[in-house]
């Protein structure tokens, strides 16, 4: 379990990093592109990042997994959000863009929020397997700035802008349920869809 905080943490890292830049640039396109360097460096470096992990939960249902992927989301969320709130406190330009950004955020309704994530969840699971089974980073690459021009909803880097917004609403919490159910399910879509058709082509 130490093992799943200090790689939960060291994700968080990384994409407040990512989320940071993505603020920072005047471009959209280029700040999406950019963002691909969090889960470039988590991947490489086998970080523990919830929504890249989750997906697997279709092959690997033990009670070791499930307790490791809670531990790996609360501390996921925890590290991103007070990293940014430093953020804000550094670079409060940034902050104001946070600020504008959740705000819209915010006004989406439950299941707007869930299924805005869901896409996000297919899209991050792809981008690891593609690096996992074909040894390549184009997954990355391709795949998480797709998600973030696509206006797709990523719990763990919402969870940054909120830290780094300055707001503190009760709205957050039930947002960041829908987008923590949401990049569940679209994790788990592919993986099962191979197994149930993994199991026919044996029957």
């Amino acid at each position: 379990m130490l093992k799943t905080v200090t790689g939960a943490i060291c994700a968080g890292i990384m994409i407040a990093i990512g989320g940071s830049v993505f603020l920072a640039c005047d471009s959209k396109v280029v700040g999406a592109v950019l963002f691909s360097v969090a889960l470039l460096c988590i991947c490489y470096l086998g970080y523990y990042l919830f929504t890249g992990k989750i997906g697997y939960l279709a092959n690997d249902y033990s009670k070791g997994n499930i307790a490791a992927l809670a531990i790996g989301l609360i501390v996921n969320l925890a590290v991103t959000f007070l990293l940014g709130m430093l953020i804000r406190y550094a670079l409060p330009a940034l902050g104001d863009k946070a600020f504008a950004l959740c705000t819209s955020k915010l006004e989406q309704s439950f299941i707007i929020t869930f299924i805005r994530a869901v896409f996000c969840g297919i899209l991050m699971y792809l981008a690891v397997q593609i690096y996992k089974e074909k040894q390549t980073p184009l997954g990355i690459i391709f795949c998480i700035p797709v998600f973030i021009l696509s206006g797709f909803e990523h719990s763990v880097a919402d969870m940054f802008y909120y830290g780094a917004s300055g707001i503190f609403d009760i709205k957050i919490l039930s947002f960041e349920l829908a987008a923590v159910l949401g990049n569940t399910v679209g994790s788990l879509i592919l993986p099962l869809l191979a197994k149930v058709g993994a199991k026919n082509a044996k029957g």
